[in-house]
Parts: structure tokens; C-alpha cells; sequence
């Protein structure tokens, strides 16, 4: 047997090494109270209020997001309470999925731009976003063009926040990256409106919300990171140079 057979026999014989990933790796990107305080604290906020829906009287939980709701007649008559709570809601029991959500788009952030700041974006997000969309909506109704039920609709989630963080990560990625996670994010938010009911007044009031929400964390708040991130502009304690975001 030559030499090089031999050698050949020897690698087959050698066992297959395994490619794995520790499970240390893996919760690196699960949020927690310690790296991702806004995030994690967030999520138990909304699996709190998601309980609460399940398992309250139905009348009181009715009346909790008729409060909440930032729809174009709440918002005349209470505003800063309806701005405030209405993120603390979820439209459904879905809350497992939000949680895959929030760890993909929010805690990248909050790990590498600290709590302040990534609440900052959400939220900015939020209010704006509600404020752009309902605030028309408010003057059609005062002008008799749309009917008082188009301000009745029940308005609480998320989504608006979570979009202005997506649109701030996507400009944060580089080259393709950037370019398919943008595609994915337009692609998501066509199919959230194409999956309700397109011709819906409070479809398309929150389809422009989705789109503002999105493209004012990619436009005004990616930017402003990115500065951050290239050392630029004020960077917190915690962090002493540019790094990836994930």
C-alpha cells in the first residue's frame, strides 16, 4: 500500500468532528434583565397584559383597551393616556411570536446602543407614527368627509415601535445584507396588510403607519446610530468602539 493510501485510510478512520453550538452561545441572543434590561422588561409587561386578556372578565379587559386604544376619538378626549398605554397591548394572544420579534429587531440595538437610547427609537416610533396616521383621520372627521365610526376603531400593539427599530437595524447592516433585510422588511409589511382587510379604512390608516414607522427609523433614527456607532457622536459608557449590531 502506498504511502499516500495509507494516509487516506488513516482520515477515514478518524472519527467526523462535530459542528455545534454551545447553548452559552445561543442565549447570548435570547433577551435578559442583565444586556437587555428595556427589552426582556418589555416582554414580561406585554406576557403580563396577553394573561390578563386570556383570563380577566371580558367587560374589564374591554374597557382596559377601549382606554388604551389610539383611535382618532380617544386621542381627542385623552391623549397622553391613550399614547402611553396603547403599547402595552398586543392585538392577539400571539405573544410567543412577539417575543421572536423583539429579539431580533429590538435587543440588537439595546446591546450595542444601551436601554435609553433603543427606548428612545421605539417609542419616538410609536408616538409619531400613531400621531401621522390618526391625526388626519381626526381632521376628515371634523370636515364630515369620513363618518365618527372611522374614529371608533380599536387601535393598541406594538408594531409601530417595532418597525422604527427594524428600519434602524436594516441601515445598520452593509451591503446585501442591507439591501435583503430591507425587502424582507417592505415584503412583512405588505403581507400584514394584504392579510387583512385591504380595503378597510383602519387597514390602509395602519399600513401608512407601518410604512412611516419603518421608514423613519431606516431614515432619521439609522443615521444617527450609524454616527454613533462609527464614533462620531456620543457613545455610552458600556461601549468603547463600532461594532456589529448582532
Amino acid at each position: 500500500m502506498t504511502g499516500e493510501a495509507q494516509s487516506m485510510l488513516l482520515k477515514a478512520r478518524q472519527p467526523v468532528p462535530r459542528t455545534s453550538v454551545s447553548v452559552r452561545t445561543l442565549l447570548r441572543f435570547v433577551p435578559n434583565p442583565k444586556t437587555t434590561p428595556f427589552t426582556f422588561g418589555y416582554l414580561i409587561v406585554l406576557l403580563g397584559t396577553t394573561l390578563l386578556l386570556e383570563f380577566a372578565d371580558p367587560a374589564v379587559t374591554e374597557r382596559l383597551l377601549r382606554l388604551s386604544s389610539t383611535d382618532a376619538h380617544n386621542l381627542w378626549r385623552r391623549p397622553l393616556t391613550s399614547l402611553l398605554t396603547s403599547a402595552f397591548w398586543l392585538p392577539d394572544q400571539g405573544w410567543l411570536a412577539y417575543a421572536v420579534i423583539f429579539a431580533v429587531a429590538v435587543a440588537p440595538l439595546e446591546r450595542r446602543f444601551a436601554t435609553r437610547r433603543v427606548a428612545t427609537v421605539f417609542f419616538s416610533g410609536h408616538v409619531l407614527a400613531t400621531l401621522v396616521t390618526e391625526l388626519p383621520v381626526m381632521a376628515l372627521i371634523g370636515a364630515h368627509v369620513l363618518p365618527r365610526s372611522a374614529g371608533l376603531w380599536l387601535d393598541i400593539g406594538v408594531s409601530y415601535g417595532f418597525f422604527t427599530t427594524a428600519g434602524a437595524l436594516v441601515f445598520l447592516l452593509r451591503g446585501r445584507a442591507r439591501l435583503g433585510a430591507l425587502a424582507a422588511m417592505e415584503a412583512f409589511i405588505a403581507v400584514i396588510y394584504l392579510s387583512d382587510d385591504p380595503v378597510s379604512l383602519d387597514s390602509i390608516v395602519t399600513l401608512l403607519g407601518h410604512a412611516f414607522a419603518a421608514h423613519f427609523g431606516l431614515l432619521f433614527w439609522g443615521p444617527r446610530l450609524w454616527r454613533v456607532a462609527a464614533g462620531r457622536g456620543p457613545i455610552p459608557a458600556d461601549i468603547h468602539e463600532p461594532e456589529s449590531v448582532v
